[in-house]
C-alpha cells in the first residue's frame, strides 16, 4: 500500500547536528520502498489561493502561521502502516521536526487501469474505430513505427487511418513475453508480441515485434505518451499497436 509521507520541519529547532537526509534515501530507494519525493521550498514563497464568491484570494506565505512546516514529501509503498512508520522515524528530520505518515486513498491500481486502456484499445481496433483509438493517447504523444515519428493525435490518426486500409478482418496478438514497472505517474511496458492477421490482398499477417509502451498518469485515467516497435520478424506490413489484440 501507498503512503504519503509529509516532512514538516520546526524553525525554532536546532537542525544544526541533523544527520543526513541522503542515506535514508538511498536505502529505502534500493529496497523499492520509497517510490519518489522532494524538498520544497520555505514557507515565504508558498502562495495560498482561496475562492470566495467567485473571486479569487491569493495571500502570500502558508495556509496556517505555525511554527511547523512541510518541507518536503516522499511517497513510499510498505505492506502496513507499521512498516511506514518504522521509516518515518528513520527519517532524519523526525527528530528535530514531525512525519505525518497518511495512506493513499484506495482505488484501482495502476496495473488494473493500465490493462482497462488496453482493453479499450482491443475493442476500438476490432470496430476499427479510429477516434476510439486516438482518445487512448495523450495529445502530445510520439510513436515509433517503421521508421516514422508521428507526434500528437493527429498524426496517429492519419496513420492509424492507413494502416487499416491494407488489413481486413480482426488482427490477433500473441504475447510471449510481458513486464511492466510502475512509477508514481509514468509506467513502461515492454513486450514481445505476435501478431497475426489477414491483409486486403488475401496474405497473411504474421509479425513477430518488441514493443515498449511508455503509460501517463493523466488523473482519472492512464494514457499511451510514448510508444516504440521494433521488429524480430516480419512477414507483411506491420500493423500499429492500436490494432493489435492486447491482454
Amino acid at each position: 500500500m501507498k503512503y504519503m509521507l509529509l516532512v514538516c520541519g520546526d524553525d525554532t529547532a536546532d537542525a544544526s547536528g541533523m544527520a543526513p537526509v541522503e542515506p535514508w534515501v538511498e536505502d529505502l530507494g534500493d529496497r523499492r520502498v520509497r517510490l519518489h519525493g522532494h524538498r520544497l521550498a520555505l514557507p515565504d514563497r508558498a502562495v495560498t489561493v482561496r475562492v470566495r464568491g467567485g473571486e479569487v484570494l491569493r495571500s502570500d506565505g502558508p495556509f496556517a502561521e505555525t511554527k511547523e512546516y512541510v518541507a518536503g514529501f516522499d511517497i513510499l509503498e510498505c505492506d502496513s502502516l507499521e512498516e511506514a512508520i518504522e521509516a518515518a522515524a528513520r527519517h532524519p528530520v523526525a527528530a528535530v521536526g514531525a512525519m505525518e505518515v497518511r495512506p493513499f486513498w484506495e482505488d484501482e491500481d495502476a496495473g488494473t487501469r493500465i490493462r482497462a486502456l488496453d482493453a479499450e484499445l482491443t475493442a476500438a481496433a476490432r470496430e476499427r474505430d479510429v477516434e476510439r483509438m486516438v482518445a487512448c493517447y495523450a495529445p502530445d504523444a510520439t510513436a515509433f513505427v517503421d521508421g516514422r515519428e508521428p507526434q500528437g493525435t493527429d498524426a496517429l490518426r492519419k496513420l492509424l487511418e492507413a494502416r487499416f486500409t491494407g488489413v481486413t478482418g480482426p488482427v490477433t496478438r500473441e504475447v510471449l513475453d510481458f513486464r511492466v514497472h510502475v512509477d508514481e505517474s509514468t509506467a513502461f511496458g515492454h513486450a514481445l508480441v505476435r501478431l497475426r492477421g489477414t491483409r486486403t490482398d488475401g496474405a497473411p499477417l504474421d509479425d513477430l515485434m518488441r514493443v515498449t509502451t511508455g503509460y501517463r498518469d493523466a488523473g482519472l485515467r492512464w494514457l499511451i505518451a510514448l510508444e516504440h516497435v521494433s521488429h524480430e520478424h516480419t512477414s507483411h506490413e506491420h500493423v500499429p499497436h492500436g490494432t493489435e489484440e492486447r491482454s
